[in-house]
């Protein structure tokens, strides 16, 4: 029988079960997880919060991870300045990288989310207002939901990633995770 875990990955911890860098202390998977022979689905930067899901069923993995199945991955984001329609705009018909457009994404502005507090605490500026996002992408590409907002004049300040596919984070507090049945 296949396992899948949901994991709600605090920020400043590694998306791995060890860490190869020399002299380093940085916290990993490990540091939460306690279970034998599953693996993370994709990846969750270390700067960046939120779901990531772990399995031992490698078909599963590649579903998941794999960007040939445009898997859907919704991320909540706290972006400097007062996100304009035009901005949304520009990532609902995609977005120009270095590396190429990425693919039209869902986007839209919502309320502040009822979230755990980041420890450390985002930085807080007097004279720079900041607002929410929900961005919803299909590609999986190194830093793309920052390099997107970035992109459009908004960089992100602090990223949460709520759901995977069906899979979202409702119930699981952060550095916990639950199993979920296949």
């Amino acid at each position: 029988m296949a396992r899948l875990i949901l994991f709600n990955k605090p920020y400043d911890v590694l998306s791995q079960f060890t860490d190869s860098s020399i002299g380093a202390d940085r916290r990993t998977l490990s540091d939460f997880i306690d279970v034998p022979r599953v693996y993370p689905a994709g990846r969750l930067d270390r700067d960046s919060e939120g779901l990531l899901l772990l399995t031992d069923d490698g078909r599963l993995q590649a579903r998941i991870s794999n960007p040939r199945f445009k898997t859907p991955k919704t991320y909540l984001v706290q972006v400097e300045g007062d996100v304009t329609p035009d901005a949304l705009a520009c990532l609902r018909a995609g977005v120009s990288l270095k590396d190429g457009p990425t693919l039209p994404a869902e986007a839209e502005r919502i309320d502040p989310p009822a979230l755990w507090p980041r420890d450390p605490p985002v930085r807080f500026r007097k004279t720079v207002p900041d607002c929410w996002i929900s961005l919803t992408i299909r590609e999986g590409r190194n830093r793309q939901v920052r390099r997107m907002t970035a992109a459009v004049g908004h960089p992100t300040l602090r990223l949460v990633r709520w759901r995977i596919g069906d899979w979202t984070l409702d119930g699981v507090a952060p550095g916990t995770w639950r199993d979920m049945p296949i």
